[in-house]
């Protein structure tokens, strides 16, 4: 099953997860230090939030597919691909407390939109290396150059 993933960069974890919590009636599926993501079943959703400066307002954070494989990763990078649209593609990337396969594209506004595969779960917060992240979000660090044009952040496990 495929679920679209909004993740968001709040400054109070603790309040956030209390409040979708109550909002999708569920608990969070992880949580560690300055983290934590839900599962939700209905709607289908992956909701990431990551720990933000304090005082600051929510803000969007990155948009993202879950999908079951790296097939599923791999047939949407080539469809990206053929469609004309700029991707990055990282592989065996370790993210958000799990090692991922992943393909970003960026939307008309900027927008970084990630199709991910959560391959297993890491003990470390890690960062993708995903470039052009001017800001302090999830991915501020390059680690190789884009495999054409350039993508976004991912936090989706």
């Amino acid at each position: 099953m495929s679920r679209v993933q909004l993740a968001l960069r709040v400054s109070d974890l603790e309040a956030s997860i209390a409040f979708y919590s109550k909002l999708f009636g569920t608990e969070p599926a992880k949580r560690r230090e300055g983290y934590a993501n839900f599962a939700i079943t209905e709607p289908p959703l992956k909701l990431v939030l990551i720990e933000g400066e304090p005082g600051q307002e929510t803000r969007l954070d990155h948009l993202g597919v879950e999908v079951e494989s790296t097939e599923q990763v791999n047939a949407a990078a080539s469809r990206l691909k053929e469609a004309g649209l700029a991707t990055f593609e990282e592989n065996n990337t370790s993210c958000c407390y799990a090692l991922q396969d992943k393909v970003w594209v960026q939307g008309p506004g900027q927008e970084p939109w990630e199709v991910y595969v959560v391959k297993a779960d890491a003990d470390t917060l890690g960062k993708s290396a995903a470039p052009d992240i001017a800001d302090d979000g999830c991915c501020t660090t390059r680690t190789t150059e884009p495999a054409s044009g350039s993508a976004g952040c991912s936090c989706g496990a």
